[in-house]
């Protein structure tokens, strides 16, 4: 799938700059032609000599070099990629990216050029947090900019958080899924997966039995058919999938916030189990048994619900809206209801009972119910559920 490509790497500076040239040697691995481009910063921490080296080609530093200019050009080299990959991207960059500015050679090749751009964030946890990064993550993701990582872990700094630049593997997985020729190239897609976690105290939360193995299958068959996918996920216990973005959070009132910051989008399928409840008087501290015998009063409150809300969108609603209704009995009945109620186009429809061994298990029998009727699959393995799901969504926006 890769061989024969070009992809141009621009690398700015960070000290997960150093994880660029085992990304460079995987990526020539697999016939891919490198153009690196290092901004000042980088050269702090990688050597121009050592990126040439495993590029085999010449490293790109400045804007200004009349050389360059007459023997390429920055908006030739800009547009003679199939792809433009920035590892690590640093909020400076990020910042420049989302405002439009051009005042070096990293800059101005991405603001020249019309190729699809892939960034991989690192930074400092509460860099990737303040609210000035989270502003330019939503224009940059609104002006279609692909996004991989950041991951959590520890930092250079000390520090433990969000920031941490994906692994190679997860960008290459995602430069594979950004030069996929499938039929869902260029098609940005919501995925939410996972139970939610809503806490009574610090200790203790409320949830259910959901792995997030479905979504997570899911989100991996989009990629595969050249989506870019979003994938939203709730504490599951299986690993998210490689080469999607993945926004992780606990409770359903941040999934909304993730996925209304991830809209727009062309589709958004809803696959987690989301909780129905939260507890409105959660303790800021661990809440200790009193000896009186009774169990204290817990106060609930609805959740919001996160499909009727992308599902009632009017401006920026996605084309499509897929739900899933997990039930126990009347399951067809249930599901036609609430797609109704909640104004989704699709509901996949499945028995959870405890007899079934769904959820949490790794097959699946669903009931595909759309404004033409409803289509009974066979028990499948939720791999193959969501290969055909997938294939379905790719031939509705086609």
């Amino acid at each position: 799938m890769l061989s024969g490509k070009r992809v141009l790497l621009i690398v700015s500076g960070g000290i997960a700059a150093y994880k660029v040239l085992d990304l460079v040697r995987r990526l020539r691995e697999r016939g891919v032609a490198v153009s690196p481009v290092m901004t000042r910063a980088a050269a702090e921490f990688v050597t121009p000599l050592s990126l040439s080296a495993l590029a085999g080609e010449q490293v790109y530093r400045e804007l200004f070099d009349l050389t360059d200019e007459a023997e390429m050009g920055h908006i030739r080299l800009s547009r003679s990629a199939d792809l433009v990959v920035v590892a690590p991207a640093t909020a400076d960059l990020m910042a420049r990216m989302a405002g439009g500015h051009a005042d070096d050679l990293a800059s101005t090749l991405l603001l020249a050029t019309d190729t699809p751009v892939l960034v991989a964030p690192a930074m400092n946890v509460r860099m990737w947090q303040h609210p000035a990064t989270r502003r330019n993550v939503e224009t940059l993701r609104a002006d279609g900019v692909r996004f991989v990582g950041p991951n959590e872990g520890d930092m250079a700094c000390g520090e433990y958080g969000p920031g941490r630049m994906a692994e190679v593997p997860e960008i290459m997985a995602a430069i594979e899924t950004a030069l996929a020729d499938g039929p869902l190239r260029g098609r940005r897609i919501v995925v939410t997966s996972g139970p939610t976690h809503e806490p009574i105290d610090p200790v203790r939360y409320i949830a259910n039995r959901s792995s997030g193995a479905q979504g997570t299958a899911l989100a991996r068959a989009l990629a595969g058919l050249g989506a870019e996918v979003v994938f939203v996920t709730g504490p599951a216990t299986v690993p998210p999938p490689a080469g999607v973005e993945v926004i992780r959070v606990e409770t359903a009132q941040q999934m909304l916030a993730a996925v209304q910051a991830a809209l727009p989008a062309d589709a958004a399928v809803f696959a987690a189990a989301v909780a129905d409840w939260r507890v409105a008087n959660a303790a800021d501290r661990k809440v200790k048994k009193d000896g009186s015998g009774r169990a204290p009063a817990l106060d609930l409150a609805e959740n919001p619900d996160i499909l009727a809300n992308v599902a009632g969108m009017g401006q920026g609603r996605p084309r499509l809206v897929v739900g899933f209704a997990a039930e126990t009995h009347d399951v067809e009945a249930h599901a036609r209801a609430k797609r109704a109620r909640k104004g989704c186009d699709w509901i996949v429809a499945n028995d959870v009972s405890p007899g079934t061994g769904i959820m949490g298990g790794t097959e699946n029998e669903v009931t595909l119910i759309t404004e033409d009727g409803a289509e009974t699959w066979p028990r499948l393995t939720k791999d193959e559920v969501a290969q055909r799901l997938a294939q379905r969504i790719a031939e509705a926006l086609a």
